[in-house]
């Protein structure tokens, strides 16, 4: 994004939802009132469960229900769904279809997380939006706040690939490297403290996921998909800690109950090593899962109860794919047109090994996310 684009864009006065109620335990539904900081449920953490907020609403039947009614946008959404029969036929499924986030303003599926973040920021009258990433995050909250006129400050790992610092450098991000995600996420931690600080990232060990008004901002995908392509059977999601897959599974949560679909879609978490996949059959939710992997965007030792309930409410589930199984995926992907990040590609694998598994059928219908393309993942 140029900082032209930026210099041009008008500022807006954010306008909250008059239908939104409060911030509220995904695991015990107490509520608690809206602010900057996420520090999850006190309730369910004093039971030893670290579980995150989310925003609470008053009835309504309009679908995504949504933080604001008006809030500052790049013009990030609206993001093209492929259709892709010769791939459909190759996995032996009815229909594919590839939700393309690459084409966001940024690049990534997280503008939509900035776009609502950076809202509130202006919302409470912050003036430095903190997060850790050392990837799409961190380009696309660098520019969103830039483009705001807020500052930014990004806890990356030291060696944070030079496609991304040099694009936080554009974005005029100030970086602080860490060797690890202890480091990032105490720095974090403090500066969120401080007032006029908004922590846009997870900032928790035991981990709770981003800013709950933040992830909301995933939600229209839902509706997005169901108005370009209907309603898949199944949803095909890369994650780390799982604010995407939260964000898809409340967006079409909020379209059942708005009678616009008849059943939610089975969410699946593709993962690059097992860290789900070993709380799903039985591992500790805020224990640490280590691995390696080089896809990148998706790399972390962490679970949260977000991706759990994503995948568990849904009758889904967690698939790990490894690095040369995804690299395969990409080279198919290429094959048809399309650049991936590594962990993108990882869905069309993810779905090869659920239909061995006999539990995608023939006749439905599967939607992967492409998170973002290949232009500056370092695999």
């Amino acid at each position: 994004m140029s900082s032209l684009l930026c210099a041009l864009v008008r500022p807006i006065r954010p306008i909250r939802n008059p239908r939104l109620r409060s911030l509220q335990c995904l695991r015990c539904n107490a509520e608690y009132p809206i602010r900057l900081a996420h520090e999850g449920c006190p309730a369910c953490r004093a039971e030893g469960v670290h579980v995150g907020l989310c925003a609470s609403y008053q009835a309504d039947a309009s679908a995504p229900l949504m933080p604001y009614t008006q809030s500052f946008t790049l013009g990030e959404g609206g993001t093209p769904l492929y259709a892709m029969p010769d791939l459909a036929r190759r996995f032996g499924v009815a229909r594919l279809g590839l939700k393309d986030e690459s084409c966001n303003p940024t690049g990534s599926h997280k503008d939509r997380m900035s776009a609502v973040g950076v809202t509130q920021a202006l919302d409470f009258g912050a003036h430095t939006l903190v997060l850790a990433s050392s990837g799409n995050a961190a380009v696309s909250a660098a520019h969103y706040a830039q483009a705001a006129g807020l500052a930014c400050e990004v806890a990356s790992y030291e060696d944070m690939p030079v496609a991304y610092a040099r694009a936080l450098d554009a974005a005029g991000a100030r970086r602080f490297a860490f060797a690890d995600n202890a480091g990032r996420w105490a720095f974090v931690r403090e500066r969120a403290s401080r007032e006029g600080y908004f922590a846009l990232t997870n900032y928790s060990l035991p981990a709770l996921g981003s800013a709950p008004l933040a992830i909301e901002g995933y939600k229209p995908i839902a509706d997005e998909c169901v108005e370009q392509g209907g309603l898949p059977d199944h949803v095909l999601v890369p994650t780390a800690r799982g604010d995407l897959a939260w964000g898809l599974f409340a967006g079409f949560r909020d379209l059942l109950a708005a009678g616009r679909i008849a059943k939610l879609p089975r969410i699946w978490a593709v993962e690059p090593f097992a860290r789900l996949s070993r709380v799903l059959e039985g591992g500790a939710l805020d224990a640490d899962y280590p691995g390696r992997t080089a896809q990148f965007s998706t790399a972390g030792t962490t679970v949260t109860y977000l991706q759990w309930q994503a995948v568990t409410a849904t009758g889904g589930g967690a698939v790990v794919v490894g690095d040369d199984d995804a690299r395969a995926a990409r080279r198919l992907l290429a094959q048809a047109g399309l650049g991936a990040e590594l962990c993108a590609a990882g869905g069309l694998a993810a779905l090869s090994q659920l239909r061995e598994r006999g539990v995608i059928a023939a006749d439905e219908h599967v939607l992967a996310m492409l998170t973002a393309d290949d232009s500056r993942d370092p695999s």
